[in-house]
This record gives structure tokens, sequence and C-alpha cells, in this order.
């Protein structure tokens, strides 16, 4: 059977809602629930709603909201008709917010109750329509509405715009045409082929490119059901949701799948001196593995056939626990500006480390490649790539080849098979004293290794590398003799820290002075670890310790950029 292909988003939207009319299509885990057809009259209400205040074709209409059922239908009631979607990620601040309202000249925003309060004071005044995306109650500005064209989009008509996470401190706006969705949603099917009784949990925000394209548009190809939690996704209420759903597809991003090894499986294995010794050995591991393996298949239900994992790269030794524990875990590479795959494996294809060949359609070349060792910018050509930044012209051409191609700005390698490996990003990548390419990721895979890391950043100071790193709160509390008031000291701010000092006992101080005593320790023997596991040139010459987490993007990654830039 031959896979649909879609020229717009509004065939695929007619497609599926003729051909699924009573499969389940969107639902709250345990909440509000909507077949295909009920979904096509929820599309058609705010349709109706922007119709009437004279939002036409090609309009700008904002969707600032957490993910719910009424999600995809706000986004097929502007995209399957004409008007340009433009989501917002809810993380992003206030003054982010209004600056992308303002940059994309939205015409109506469609925003839920808890994010609210982040729309400029006094919206009304400069769109022609606010909508509660939950109850659909929307305010209409009298003075703005005009009679409008309406009408459908064409293959090269704009459907979206992206404003990115910001992992390098500006957002852009990605604009994304109805034929780069529909080629990369074409590819995606062929890559992994849906069925009617696939079941997703979606746990990634639908404003990204990640979970919109992949866990929003390609479940509707086949008429599949797509789960949405209704709180925030705690360990315990993503476990209670796995338990209700069980979902045969998911996807994800390392970081929470690196979690799960570090604190629920990798301590179970390390419990006792006799199975830490075993799993040290090859054989000893690869049996722990699969045992674990299973007990994890338990733990997402049963059923999961797919388990998805893009965004970052994923931890090395993560990755072997997967791979031995025959866990069906996927690869994904690509950017918001590709839709986003570029590159991808399904279970039955992955190989350790890469990220698949490139995916149906698209042209991959290293650019400038190392003579020695290959590496080089990844660059990439096909239907699915961006036509360009919204209103930036020189981002625009600065990220294109004189020949055509998209730079990634991502460094990597492709092996004889067409595998694509990822190095790193190239605005990380640090010049060693003698030219080396030096990749921080690198070195922060084997930080993150250790028992006691929870994260890590590897960054360059006055020509030294420096690696900032977050201790799992958990473990330093094990440390030898540390005392809970001493510990609790540490996680304090400086404000907080000074006035305590100034009002403690000595013993206080003292019990403080021995528990930094013993992070010092812990500190040398991280250097030590980690540089009789790297190269010459990648050895770190000392350690700041951070007590709070990294600031991150919607999809986990750590903004850099807020880190590379303090002295």
């Amino acid at each position: 059977m031959g896979i649909t292909e879609f020229s717009t988003l509004k065939d695929l939207f007619i497609y599926s809602t003729n051909n699924y009319q009573t499969n389940t299509a969107f639902s709250y885990v345990g909440g509000i629930s909507y077949t295909y057809t009920e979904f096509k009259q929820k599309t058609e209400e705010f349709e109706a709603i922007l119709t009437k205040g004279g939002i036409g074709k090609g309009d700008k209409v904002i969707i600032l909201s957490q993910n719910m059922p009424n999600w995809p239908a706000a986004y097929f009631s502007i995209t399957a008709f004409g008007r340009v979607v433009v989501p917002i990620l809810p993380d992003f601040s206030e003054t982010e917010v209004k600056n992308v309202i303002e940059h994309s000249e939205a015409k109506a925003v469609i925003v839920s109750e808890k994010l609210r309060y982040k729309l400029p004071a006094g919206i009304i005044d400069n769109v022609n329509a606010v909508i509660n995306i939950e109850t659909l109650e929307t305010e209409y500005n009298q003075t703005l509405i005009t009679p409008t064209e309406q009408g459908d989009a064409s293959p090269e008509d704009l459907a979206a715009i992206i404003y990115t996470s910001g992992t390098t401190g500006n957002s852009k706006g990605v604009m994304l045409t109805h034929r780069n969705l529909c080629a990369h949603l074409h590819a995606a099917a062929i890559l992994r082929p849906g069925f009617s009784n696939d079941i997703w949990l979606s746990v990634l925000p639908l404003s990204h490119t990640l979970e919109s394209s992949l866990s929003m548009l390609l479940p509707m190809v086949s008429g599949s059901s797509v789960y949405y939690i209704e709180k925030a996704p705690t360990p315990t209420v993503l476990l209670q949701a796995l338990k209700i759903v069980r979902p045969t597809t998911m996807l994800s991003v390392p970081l929470i799948m690196e979690k799960i090894y570090k604190s629920s499986i990798l301590p179970k294995f390390e419990k006792s001196p006799v199975i830490k010794f075993i799993y040290g050995t090859t054989p000893g591991r690869k049996i722990l593995n699969r045992v674990a393996g299973k007990k994890l298949m338990e733990t997402f239900g049963g059923r999961i056939r797919f388990f998805g994992i893009g965004g970052a790269k994923l931890d090395p030794e993560v990755e072997r626990f997967l791979y031995e524990a025959k866990f069906p875990y996927g690869i994904g590479y690509g950017l918001t500006e590709s839709c986003p795959l570029l590159a991808g494996a399904i279970p039955q294809n992955v190989k350790w480390q890469s990220t698949g060949p490139a995916i149906y359609g698209i042209q991959l070349r290293i650019n400038n490649p190392n003579p020695e060792t290959g590496e080089g910018e990844i660059v990439a050509k096909g239907p699915n790539i961006m036509i360009g930044y919204y209103k930036n012209p020189e981002a625009t051409k600065e990220v294109f080849t004189e020949d055509g191609w998209f730079r990634t700005k991502d460094l990597g390698i492709i092996d004889k098979t067409g595998r694509l490996y990822i190095k790193g990003r190239l605005s990380n990548m640090i010049l060693g004293p003698s030219g080396e390419n030096i990749y921080p990721e690198e070195i922060e895979s084997v930080i993150n290794a250790h028992a006691m890391v929870s994260e890590s950043i590897v960054t360059q100071k006055k020509g030294k590398l420096v690696a900032l790193v977050h201790f799992n709160p958990e473990k330093l509390k094990m440390l030898n003799d540390v005392k809970e008031e001493a510990f609790n000291t540490y996680y304090e701010t400086k404000d907080q820290l000074t006035k305590k000092f100034e009002e403690t006992k000595e013993e206080t101080k003292e019990a403080m002075a021995a528990f930094n005593e013993k992070l010092e320790q812990l500190k040398r023997e991280l250097t030590q670890y980690v540089n009789e596991r790297v190269n010459k040139f990648s050895k770190i010459s000392y350690i700041i310790d951070c007590p709070q987490q990294f600031e991150k993007t919607a999809t986990q990654k750590i903004k850099r950029f807020l880190y590379n830039r303090q002295k």
C-alpha cells in the first residue's frame, strides 16, 4: 500500500477527517476526547471565530498554549484555511511573547488561561481578536475588523512561522510552507509508517516543530490517536499516564531517557558490590541490561514499539543500554528550519551514536571536510527546507551556501554507508592551542557518565577548558558525614548565604566548611576521571560547581549562550 502524499495541510485535514471519522483523534489522558469527526467540528468552530474577526488568507495567528486536544483544532483552523500559524513556546518570557506578536504582525491570538498572563497589557488594542483556546470565548476589536479575502492555500503559500527556541540567544522566525511541511510528512511516513491502532503519548510542546510535525501531523496520516497530559509531566504524573494510555509510540528528548537511566536503572546495578562487578563485565552488562529492558517496557505500558529520540545527542552510555536492552528506540536529527527531520533511523536500523541516514528526499553533504578526519559542516538540500527567516534577509542569506544548500551549523561525518554522525555544534567548537577541533559535547558525555553528575557544560575561559557541573543533589547528600544544614545551605542564593553566615553559630560554619572540603575533593576526583578518558587536547583544567540546574529550551537543550558569555 502506497503512502498518501499531500500538497497542503488542508488536504491532510480533509483526508483524515473523511477517512477516520469514528477513530479517536486527540484526547486528554482520562479527560476530554475527540473523534476525527469531533475534531473537524471543533476546528470549524475556531475557523468561524477567525472569519468573524476579519482574519483572512495570509494573516498571522498566534497560538500560546500548553498541549491539549483543542491545540490541533486551533492549528488547522489557521493553516487549513489559508492563514499562517505562529506557535509560541510556553516557556518564552513575557518580553519574548511581546516581541513575537509585534514582529509577526499577528492579527489574532489564541491563548490558554494558564498562559494568558504572558500577553502584553492592552493586547486587544493591537489585534482583531483574542480567543480563549479552552472555552472559545473571544474578545473582538471592532475598530480593526474589515472584510477580508478568504481562500485555500497553495503548496507554495506560507503555513507557519516558528520562532526558534533561542539556544543562540536570538529567536528567528522560520518560514515553513505547505509544501515544506507536506514533503516532510511524506518522508516521515516512509521512515516510520503508522497504523490506525497506534496510540501516541505526547509530552513535548506542540509549539515545537518536532512535536507538531511528528506527534500531530504524522498520526493524522494513519488515523492514529494522540493523548496529552493535563498536568505538568512530573515523573509521577508521567508514570500514571503511561499506565493508563499504554502508548505504542512516543517522542522524547535525550534528557528524559538519560534521567530514567541514571535515577532508576543504574543505581540498581550499583547497589551491591557483586552486581556492580557483574555489570562491569561485557557479558554481565548485556544480560543485566536485557533484564532491565523488559522492566522498562512494562513501565512504558508494555506495548511501545517506537520511542523516537531527537533534539540533542544521546549520551553514549545511555544509548548502549537502550540497544542492549532491546528497547525499541529510534533516532532523529534535524532543525526547525527543516520541519525538522534531516536524518533518522527506526529501531530495526539504529547504529550506536549515529543519527541514521538522510530521510527520503533529502541530500546531505559535508562542507569543507577535514582531510584527516572527514569532519565538516553538515549542509542539506530538499523540499522540507524552509524558505527563509521572516523579515530577515541577511540571516537567510547567511544560512544558505552559494549553491543553495542549507547550513545546519552542526559538525559531523558521513560514513561509507551514508550514516550521519554528529560531532558537535559549529558555534560550540573550541579551537585548541595548536588548532585542534575540540567538541565540548564529547567531553560532556564523559563528565555526565560519572555517577555524581546530573549535567555539565564545557567552555573555554582564559584559554583553558573549564567544566561547569551540576552535581546530583541526591548523591551529594550521601557524601560521608554531610550535615543536612550544610547541604541545604549549598543550594541557597548568595544573598541568603551571606545573611545566614553572619547569623550562624560556629558549628554550622564548621559543617559548611567540611561540606565544601568534600565538594572540592569530589571536583578533583572528577577532573582526574575525565582527563583519563579524553584525548590530550580535551583535558579540563578545573571544575566550577553549579548548585542550580542549567536553564534549558523547550527541547531541554541547555541555553549555552547564557553560560559561555559569563566570566
